[in-house]
């Protein structure tokens, strides 16, 4: 088994999941008393959300590239960027050291495509719907089709998760937000959902709408413990 290296803290609260999730998967790949290999280096948060909100993703990459760097010093063998959004930074972490980065993106549209769908909605952060790092790998990489929700929409999705779910508050009245907005999406013809930041499954479930769910948390933890058991029996 490789060693996982993660870089969680965006928010703590899915990272704990990333743990959870990977370790689980471990043991329902090896049983017994099975767990991941893994180091996490955990960033504070507020300095990094103050940096985003200011557009300072230079200064950003930098500490996303160090952080890298403090994995690879640990004896980790790839690096698990536990965010959708700072996977903007993505070409800076894959020059700061020799290891391999496992793209959330990819592991999300590999999903996408192993189910059959090719139009996906798209939940997550501002700058990861409406910038071009993350749809435009999906589209460009993988051949996707991204549907965003509507402004507003964006808004409201933006905002329950840096002061909602960054900070572990479950609200019913936003998931039934999400919700309407889903609902939204598959009208626009997505006949699927991608929740494109890790703290979206902390408030959606399958069981919370028709459509299709790709939960990019699971998806990326799950890849993780296939890379890390590449060599190891299935």
């Amino acid at each position: 088994m490789k060693t996982i290296g993660l870089i969680g803290g965006m928010s703590w609260e899915s990272s704990a999941e990333y743990y959870r999730l990977i370790n689980q998967a471990t043991r329902t790949r090896l049983g017994g008393q099975h767990n991941a290999p893994s180091l996490m280096l955990t960033v504070d948060f507020a300095p990094i959300e103050a940096l985003q909100a200011a557009g300072d993703w230079d200064t950003l990459g930098e500490r996303m590239a160090q952080a890298a760097r403090q994995l690879e010093a640990g004896g980790a063998e790839c690096v698990v960027l536990c965010t959708n959004t700072m996977h903007k930074l993505a070409p800076q972490i894959e020059t700061a050291t020799r290891l391999p980065l496992l793209h959330i993106a990819d592991a999300t549209a590999d999903a996408i495509k192993a189910a059959g769908f090719s139009r996906a909605g798209l939940l997550g952060t501002r700058f990861t719907m409406e910038q071009d790092f993350y749809r435009g790998r999906l589209e460009q990489r993988h051949g996707l089709s991204v549907l965003l929700p509507e402004a507003a929409e964006r808004d409201t999705v933006h905002h329950v998760i840096y002061q909602e779910l960054c900070q572990g508050v479950i609200r019913d009245a936003s998931r039934d937000a999400y919700r309407r907005i889903i609902d939204g999406l598959f009208e626009r013809g997505a006949q699927c959902v991608i929740l494109g930041c890790t703290e979206i499954g902390l408030l959606i479930q399958q069981a919370d709408t028709a459509l299709p769910v790709f939960d990019t948390t699971r998806l990326h933890a799950e890849a993780a413990v296939a890379w890390s058991l590449v060599s190891e029996p299935a």
